[in-house]
């Protein structure tokens, strides 16, 4: 599934020419991920009990594995405080996982931190207004990405639009991108 690398409307993204992508992308150490709506399709089953279930895509799930296998690591940043979503990432063996970040632009100094990262190597994909904060900011020296369906407004920001829906291979689909863009493939 190719991917579109896409013209964003601000000054800031402007500077971002395509044959940089490929520089980016091997500089690369970790992509962060928002779930609701990239790792899942934003649904959510709910029992009297609260949240039960959330449904992952195992595309993803290879696609962390593919992008651990190029020494990339990945790590979710979410909003929720979900046991579900606690599970997935011990499943995927996440080494960061970032529960209950209400502001992810905020909370991207301590990712940073804990990480040892430079922001320069980092990438981000989402889908809402809640992340439009954390993409502009690692789009200025990372890469970017968001679903088929993400929102309008996220779209115009990013530098890659999956073919794919949120919960349905969005994941998978930029990190075989990042990973064709490292080896010097078009994007």
């Amino acid at each position: 599934m190719d991917g579109m690398v896409t013209p964003a409307p601000s000054a800031t993204r402007a500077t971002v020419r395509p044959w940089d992508l490929g520089a980016r992308a091997r500089r690369l150490r970790l992509v962060l991920t928002d779930c609701d709506g990239v790792l899942t399709d934003g649904g959510v089953y709910y029992s009297d009990q609260g949240e039960a279930m959330k449904r992952f895509s195992v595309r993803d799930g290879m696609g962390v594995r593919r992008l651990r296998d190029a020494g990339i690591e990945s790590a979710i940043v979410t909003q929720e405080e979900s046991a579900c979503v606690a599970r997935r990432a011990e499943k995927l063996g996440l080494s960061h996982l970032f529960l209950g970040v209400a502001d992810k632009q905020a909370h991207l100094p301590t990712i940073l931190e804990e990480t040892g990262l430079a922001l320069d190597q980092l990438a981000y994909i989402g889908d809402d207004v809640n992340d439009l904060g954390i993409l502009a900011e690692v789009g200025r020296e990372g890469i970017t990405g968001a679903p088929a369906d993400a929102m309008p407004e996220v779209l115009d920001t990013v530098q890659f639009r999956s073919v794919a829906r949120g919960g349905a291979g969005a994941f998978r689909d930029f990190a075989e991108w990042l990973l064709r863009l490292r080896q010097g493939g078009a994007g």
